[in-house]
């Protein structure tokens, strides 16, 4: 008896000394990724919300994780923006330094060179962080990111081993000049071909534990990537500026999340490995809202540096006021739908140029405007890229391929803002299209969209000639060069009719139109107090419950 007892009890503690290993054999580590920054050192409002992220808030929520041996913290790029705010103008890259020990690697942003390449090469020699950009090439068709010879970074995080990548999306070859090119000639490889040759490299040479990539493309490009190349666990989503909590890419092993833009998020991210192996991936969006606190040291010098920048006569005018804001225009829902900045330049942009109707991808509106006092910056901030308005003569047949063009990048910020029409989305198509009867009556009502009718369409310089996908149905068209400039147009209607508002007023709506309920007869229900038109009803649905009862009491029928 005793040595059985022994037996038991020596099995017994075998076991807990496994599990107890096998516990010890579980790691996980925290990653961290920040991306289109754009030059908001300053806190700023958002989502309806002041004193929203800053620089100093992001600096003092990453710095713990900095010294972390669990932790890796990474950047998506587009640092800068020329332009705007003015403040990337006036420092261009002098906060990229504040990074220095607490980023580890940085994506190449389509931004990030907007300044040529002499500023670009400068503000590299200012961080300790390589850049990467795997299929970004130099003028002699080699890569020209390339930390320690490879194009890509390998780092132990925990005592596993983390392959670090970036690849530029395709469309850098229309949105970067000659001006803006890292180098001079620098071109740009296939991303899918670039991504499979650097993870078969992290997969098979360097043996890794888990593959991230960091940046820097549109959401649909990211997607089709992993749906492409197979070994990528982690995106972490850069350039369209899209707010999506952490989520499986369909028809992958590849999870995808995304910060949304200029610091308000922080992706926060963990891996938990068993024995080695990738077991788990969790993670969420972190707000840098006001409750954070800010690391001191920065805030005073963003503080001093903004100052500076107010008073410089340069850029003085930017922070006087030109109009009022009885309540927010606002972003909120753009990328899928009608939202109220979208609404009131669409509005001003098609009565500016006379025409049936506007239309101009969200990714022109790029921040709300609080209700109150509007700077020229607010406005600057909102709107950074000043187009011409250009109007093209279409038929009602092209306008319902843009309009479907335009649902199918719903999600991105290439779904399209409107006036002047109206539409449901359904099935992924533009549906009961209304378009407005008399462009200079904008109370004359609307009409369905008559395929062969020939309509007047007010967009951007950009939408009809550059932007992927909407430059192809525009282009058979003929157009008009206006003379307008959008930003102009809006600034003077600000200007004249302060206070301004924007709402949203159903010109987009997702599913089928409400139908109008047809006159019925009332149904022969017992109203209280009145006769049954069953009169038979009560007494047999008595006998029922009788016979019920006494079924059940004798077993034959078992209650539920």
């Amino acid at each position: 008896m005793r040595t059985r007892i022994v037996i038991i009890a020596t099995v017994v503690l075998l076991l807990l000394s496994v599990s107890s290993v096998a516990a010890q054999q579980e790691t996980t580590i925290t990653l961290l990724h920040f991306s289109d920054y754009h030059s908001h050192a300053v806190p700023f409002y958002s989502e309806g919300a002041t004193d929203t992220a800053g620089i100093a808030r992001a600096i003092a929520y990453l710095k713990p994780y900095a010294n972390d041996p669990d932790a890796l913290i990474l950047s998506g790029g587009d640092m800068i923006n020329k332009g705007s705010p003015a403040w990337s103008d006036k420092y261009q890259c002098a906060e990229w330094s504040w990074f220095n020990g607490i980023t580890k690697a940085m994506a190449f942003g389509n931004h990030d060179a907007d300044y040529g390449a002499d500023v670009f090469a400068q503000c590299q020699t200012q961080i300790d962080y390589p850049i990467l950009g795997g299929n970004v090439l130099d003028s002699n068709g080699q890569p020209l990111f390339q930390p320690d010879g490879k194009t890509y970074k390998v780092f132990d995080v925990g005592g596993m081993k983390i392959g670090v990548f970036a690849m530029v999306g395709p469309d850098y070859e229309r949105l970067l000049t000659p001006e803006t090119l890292p180098v001079a000639g620098a071109t740009f490889a296939d991303r899918i071909e670039a991504t499979r040759a650097v993870v078969k490299a992290l997969r098979e040479e360097e043996q890794v534990d888990a593959v991230v990539l960091i940046g820097h493309a549109l959401y649909e490009d990211d997607v089709a990537l992993a749906q492409a190349v197979p070994g990528i666990d982690l995106i972490f989503g850069s350039h369209s500026h899209r707010k999506e909590e952490l989520t499986s890419i369909p028809g992958t092993d590849t999870v995808i999340i995304s910060p949304f833009q200029y610091l308000t998020y922080i992706s926060k991210v963990e891996f938990t490995f068993a024995n080695g192996t990738l077991e788990d991936i969790s993670g969420e969006l972190v707000p840098m809202s006001s409750d954070l606190p800010e690391d001191p040291d920065i805030a005073q010098q963003v503080a001093q540096m903004q100052a500076d920048l107010e008073a410089n006569t340069d850029y003085e005018y930017l922070f006087q006021p030109i109009g009022e804001a009885s309540v927010e225009l606002s972003t909120e829902g753009q990328f899928t739908g009608e939202a109220g900045l979208g609404n009131f330049v669409t509005d001003i942009v098609r009565n500016a140029a006379q025409a049936h109707m506007a239309i101009f991808t969200a990714s022109g509106f790029r921040q709300p405007i609080a209700p109150g006092e509007i700077l020229e910056q607010d406005l600057l901030t909102a709107m950074p890229y000043k187009n011409a308005i250009f109007s093209y003569e279409m038929t009602g047949a092209q306008i319902q391929e843009l309009l479907d063009y335009s649902v199918s990048r719903s999600g991105s910020d290439f779904f399209s803002q409107v006036s002047g029409i109206r539409f449901n989305i359904v099935d992924d198509k533009a549906t009961n299209i209304q378009i407005l009867n008399d462009p200079a009556d904008s109370t004359a009502g609307y009409s369905p969209l008559d395929p062969a009718q020939t309509y007047q369409v007010a967009t951007s310089n950009f939408q009809g000639l550059f932007a992927g996908g909407y430059k192809d149905i525009f282009a058979p068209a003929p157009y008009t060069e206006t003379g307008l400039d959008v930003w102009d147009e809006v600034r003077q209607f600000i200007q004249t009719n302060s206070p301004v508002e924007a709402s949203l007023d159903g010109r987009i709506v997702s599913g089928p139109p409400a139908e109008q309920p047809a006159e019925q007869t009332p149904a022969a229900l017992p109203v209280s107090g009145g006769a049954s038109t069953a009169p038979w009803a009560l007494p047999v649905g008595g006998l029922v419950l009788v016979v019920l009862g006494r079924l059940i009491r004798r077993r034959i029928v078992t209650p539920i």
